[in-house]
C-alpha cells in the first residue's frame, strides 16, 4: 500500500508524494521532479540524496552503515540528527505523513 509524504524542496515548497512500496525515498523524490540529483543512482556513494527527517523518524529508521555516516560527515548541511541519504530509506507504511526536507545541494 503506497503512503504519503510531504517533501519540503530548497525554496521551502511543500509537495504532497505518493510514496510506492516498490520505492526507495530518492526514487520518489526524484520521479517527482524534486531536485534530488542522486548521481551514484542509490549506491550510497554520492550524498547527493541528502534529506532531513524529523527526529522520530530518523530515530525509527535506526544507525546509519558506515558508509552513509562518512559520506554524510562531510556533506553540505550535516546535522547529526535527522540528516539521511534518502537512497537508503526503503518504503515502510509507518513513514505515511512523515515530512521530508531536501539539504543544500553541496
Amino acid at each position: 500500500m503506497p503512503t504519503t509524504i510531504i517533501a519540503v524542496d530548497r525554496d521551502g515548497t511543500r509537495h504532497s508524494l505518493v510514496w510506492d512500496e516498490d520505492q526507495t525515498l530518492m526514487e520518489t523524490l526524484r520521479d517527482n521532479d524534486l531536485p534530488v540529483l542522486a548521481s551514484c543512482g542509490g549506491t550510497a556513494s554520492c550524498a547527493t540524496c541528502h534529506v532531513y527527517l524529523e527526529e522520530p523518524v530518523a530515530a525509527r529508521l535506526g544507525e546509519r552503515s558506515a558508509d552513509e555516516a562518512e559520506l554524510l560527515a562531510d556533506a553540505e548541511g550535516f546535522r547529526e540528527c535527522g540528516s539521511r541519504l534518502s537512497c537508503q530509506i526503503g518504503h515502510d507504511a509507518a513513514h505515511d505523513g512523515i515530512l521530508v526536507e531536501l539539504a543544500p545541494e553541496g
